[in-house]
């Protein structure tokens, strides 16, 4: 048997218009082959992908098939054999798409209903979930700075995939996403420029270390993983879209469990909390944006 390598399994992403608009050959992943896919990475690997949906799933494992024109035998390879392939099939299946001060309407609402509230605690922990390379955690840190309570929070910024995390504790973006950004954080309405808070040097910027200060990032599975502190705000937007909905229940739970009372939970405008035991747990202080209140300790 010819035994796949790391390199043969490189996944690149500059053709990502062409390839997602080719003929398709793997549509005809069936139930039972994705079950079987799921099944091997959970044994393989540790990681359970069972509770995401199977249509956002079917996607991402066709839109892999395609990237390298590998067959579902030659999948099912590269999982076993070449470990470095799976960082790049880990980056694929849980989706990394972030920006900093994403939907500005949210921080907008965050400044004025939830942090004048935040503000009377002695100490501020925050917690970012599936942060991706760090651009939330960064905006955040930003916007706690503006409000004068930088030096009373601490902001947790986890995430699933060990590679965007190491992007993350850099802080280093291209200029032309900083460029890009500026938009957002202007319709925010915060003041000054979003290079005020950055280093610039040729084609990229850095955060400026003292917002690195009071942030840490590290590996947190959502699906598997515990609670681990005690926190006055979670962030946890533009995930649930991708959970069944036990999967969601499980991870409000967990964070339900994870809030002090009467602490923040934002899941972002295009989620919600449709369970109606944690809608009984929880209240809506921006419907809009999703960001609700926990209810008793």
């Amino acid at each position: 048997m010819r035994f796949l390598r790391t390199e043969d399994f490189q996944l690149k992403t500059s053709d990502q218009d062409s390839v997602l608009n080719m003929d398709v050959t793997h549509q005809g992943l069936t139930p039972e082959q994705i079950a079987e896919l799921i099944d091997l990475v959970k044994k393989v690997h540790g990681f359970d992908f069972s509770d995401y949906t199977k249509a956002s799933l079917k996607r991402r494992l066709t839109r892999i098939m395609q990237l390298k024109k590998l067959s579902f035998y030659d999948l099912k390879q590269a999982l076993i054999n070449s470990p470095g392939f799976f960082q790049d099939f880990l980056e694929e299946i849980t989706v990394n798409v972030t920006e900093m001060f994403r939907d500005p309407s949210f921080y907008k609402a965050l400044n004025s209903q939830v942090l004048p509230y935040l503000s009377t605690y002695q100490h501020i922990k925050i917690w970012s979930a599936g942060c991706a390379s760090g651009e939330e955690v960064y905006s955040l840190a930003i916007l706690m700075r503006q409000a004068g309570l930088k030096d009373k929070s601490f902001i947790y910024g986890t995430d699933i995939n060990t590679v965007v995390l190491k992007e993350a504790r850099k802080g280093i973006y291209s200029f032309r996403n900083i460029k890009s950004y500026t938009e957002n954080y202007q319709i925010a309405g915060l003041n000054g420029s979003l290079t005020d808070h950055f280093t610039t040097m040729y084609d990229a910027a850095t955060i400026h270390s003292e917002l690195k200060l009071n942030t840490l990032f590290s590996v947190h599975n959502l699906i598997s993983d515990t609670g681990f502190n005690e926190f006055q705000l979670i962030t946890c937007r533009n995930v649930f879209i991708y959970f069944e909905t036990q999967l969601q229940e499980r991870i409000l739970e967990l964070f339900y469990n994870s809030l002090c009372p009467h602490g923040f939970l934002c899941l972002g405008s295009k989620e919600t909390i449709r369970s109606d035991l944690f809608k009984r747990k929880f209240v809506a202080v921006n419907q809009k944006e999703n960001i609700y209140q926990k209810i008793g300790s």
